[in-house]
């Protein structure tokens, strides 16, 4: 028989040696946590510590608890739930999601707990499917499905893979899978199923609310928003693979300058150092860096750059990471991570006096030249092989923690820079809850240049969004394969610029071909360089497509500004799915090719390889005035909207903005 025991806050399930307790954590929210044996821990890896009073009621075998819209139910009066069952409801008793029956004489557990070696636990926890249940967030997978209902999961991090454990489901709630461990999770038609493969408890978070934006900014409260957007976050960024030599960053910033073209950020990628790992400049290719920053910055460009966790065994600094116990260690076999360019070993960024190193070298080197905006790459981290079982971080095994490390990656420079009173962006590979707090502007990776890909961002984006993380971008055209002597490339260049310029971030980059070797000034080989990737480098005819677009940009700094400052104080995306804005119209959670860029501006990127037209749906209950011509529509209807290579379909709501009338 279960002991049920209540307090202020909590209700608490003892079942032989397993506890289990649901505590009110944050508006309308529940943080249940379970263990199958020992005290339950609540040290957080990732909420917020949030008070919050709850009504709390045990009659007999079954027990509620209530906070605000949300209530559960702890069920232990069935003989075949014994252990008792959990039901979520809101405050209309509507059914919300509850765990997966036993199955009668099939003797099922929702929550299972495995015994492996070392004394942890494997563990799957499941839930009923709901019927007609959409489901949206999760982070950024590479894929252009917006509806992950019926879609397997992995929560690992890879390469151009976030795993963001969170989701906003239309039956009215969030819910946030609260562990960093490596697993998977099936959105199944019949069981809602989430896997870990080594933990020590059950952690999990979940909210109440009558909107998709509700629900959003509870999340958003329990978990972390981000910082307000500097000025420099709102206009164009260029980038390339890569600029090699001081001259070449500065021909690029001076080539802007004179044709009178904005552009607030211009990165210097990665080797640029001598080595993985020594944090500086190769003072053969940059000389003088604080002159290269104050020429930039006199004409209002800040300069980034790229740095990376991996630490070339050949690095000045290897001996003080290894020696200091500063690095990821290797579980078995070869002490190599990451094979590129040397043997790898990356910083333990999971290590206090890990991350307080690297930003004394980033100081020193980086920072004291004026430069203050960094590229935190490669922050998975990206393992050779993703082998995740042959790794631990000083918080633990990779299996059980694996999946914090880019937020601690980024958590290092902003606590570093926080020490100065700096609030600075962050571009960023990779991300996990709570990322977004230290500042994290995270990109899609390296992505291939093809409209598939392209298509698969505009899904990412919207997802990254519902999942926590408001400041988000893709290299614009694409990172690996794009050839600029191609038409077919050109046109998939503006047409992703034209995406572009509606995304949180706008900037440019990619490895394009041909590519050209480069050398040290000792003659070895090391990273090579990309073509051109310049707004002028693709003819004239796509240049001005493209200064037409950083204008647009530009002239929409207010609202952008704006929409930043609703994600710092909200938690809003900045780019939403159709149905954030019209939870109402059944039709929009269907839509994932089109977007809200904030509330009034809807866009409808071009995403096929020859098409000067697509298919709009604009929403019920508002006027829509396209921005290329002032044309009216009345809402609840689709509509076929014509677009050359020179514009795409953007339709202003209610005709607000109209400052991009004839614009586009």
């Amino acid at each position: 028989m279960s002991i049920l025991t209540k307090g202020k806050n909590f209700l608490e399930c003892q079942n032989a040696n397993e506890r289990i307790k649901i505590i009110a954590w944050g508006e309308n929210g529940f943080r249940v946590v379970s263990t199958p044996n020992g005290e339950i821990d609540l040290t957080c890896s990732a909420l917020l510590p949030l008070e919050s009073k709850a009504i709390v009621n045990i009659e007999g075998e079954i027990a509620t608890i209530q906070n605000g819209k949300i209530k559960a139910i702890i069920d232990s009066s069935n003989w075949w739930n014994r252990s008792g069952k959990i039901s979520f409801y809101n405050d209309k008793d509507e059914l919300l999601i509850r765990e997966m029956d036993s199955g009668g004489a099939l003797i099922k557990k929702a929550r299972l707990f495995k015994s492996i070696i070392g004394g942890d636990y494997r563990l799957t926890a499941s839930f009923e499917a709901n019927e007609d249940e959409k489901i949206y967030g999760m982070g950024q997978y590479q894929q252009d499905i917006l509806d992950l209902k019926g879609c397997n999961l992995e929560l690992a991090h890879r390469n151009s893979q976030a795993s963001i454990p969170f989701y906003v489901s239309n039956k009215g709630y969030g819910f946030l899978w609260h562990n960093p461990a490596i697993g998977s999770v099936s959105f199944g038609s019949n069981t809602t199923e989430w896997r870990v493969d080594s933990t020590k408890q059950l952690d999990y978070w979940i909210t109440a609310g009558d909107t998709p934006s509700e629900i959003e900014f509870q999340y958003s409260a329990a978990v972390g928003r981000a910082p307000m957007m500097p000025e420099y976050g709102l206009g164009f960024w260029q980038s390339k693979l890569r600029y090699s030599t001081q001259e070449e960053v500065l021909e690029a910033a001076r080539e802007y300058h004179k044709r009178n073209i904005p552009i607030d950020v211009l990165i210097i990628d990665y080797y640029h150092w001598p080595r993985c790992g020594d944090y500086r400049f190769d003072s053969n290719f940059f000389p003088d860096p604080k002159a290269m920053v104050d020429e930039a910055r006199s004409y209002g460009i800040e300069l980034m750059v790229s740095v990376w966790p991996q630490i070339d065994v050949r690095s000045e600094n290897f001996q003080v990471f290894k020696d200091n116990g500063l690095l990821v260690q290797t579980e078995r076999g070869i002490d190599v991570q990451m094979l590129f360019l040397g043997n790898n070993v990356f910083y333990d960024a999971t290590n206090p006096k890990a991350r307080e190193y690297v930003w004394r070298k980033v100081k020193k080197n980086y920072i004291d030249y004026g430069i203050k905006l960094f590229w935190l790459d490669e922050a998975e981290p990206e393992f050779g092989t993703y082998d995740y079982d042959m790794y631990r971080y000083y918080s633990g095994s990779v299996l059980q923690q694996g999946n914090i490390y880019p937020r601690e990656y980024i958590r290092g420079f902003h606590e570093g820079e926080a020490q100065d009173g700096e609030n600075t962006v962050k571009l960023v590979r990779c991300a996990w809850v709570g990322s977004q707090q230290y500042g994290a502007l995270v990109w899609s990776g390296d992505i291939h240049s093809t409209f598939q890909d392209y298509k698969n961002q505009i899904v990412a984006g919207i997802q990254m969004g519902l999942a926590g993380i408001p400041w988000w971008t893709t290299d614009i055209g694409g990172f690996h394969g794009g050839d600029v002597t191609k038409s077919e490339f050109q046109e998939l260049l503006i047409r992703w610029f034209q995406y572009g310029t509606f995304c949180p971030v706008m900037r440019i980059h990619g490895s394009r071909i041909p590519h050209t070797k480069i050398f040290k000034a000792d003659g070895e080989e090391t990273e090579q360089t990309g073509a051109d990737n310049e707004i002028w480098s693709y003819g004239e005819d796509n240049y001005e497509i493209m200064k037409k677009f950083i204008g647009i940009r530009e002239i929409m700094k207010d609202y952008t500004r704006f929409l930043m400052k609703e994600a710092h104080e909200t938690g809003s995306p900045v780019i939403r799915a159709m149905f954030y804005e019209f939870p109402n119209d059944e039709i929009t959670w269907n839509l994932k090719t089109q977007y809200m860029f904030g509330p009034d501006i809807l866009v409808a990127p071009i995403i096929e390889s020859g098409s000067k037209k697509r298919t709009v749906y604009l929403p019920e209950g508002s006027k829509w005035i396209d921005a290329r011509n002032n044309q009216a529509y009345d809402g609840g209807q689709f509509v076929e909207a014509s677009a050359n290579i020179d514009t795409l379909p953007i339709f202003l709501r209610d005709g607000k903005q109209d400052y991009l009338i004839g614009k586009i």
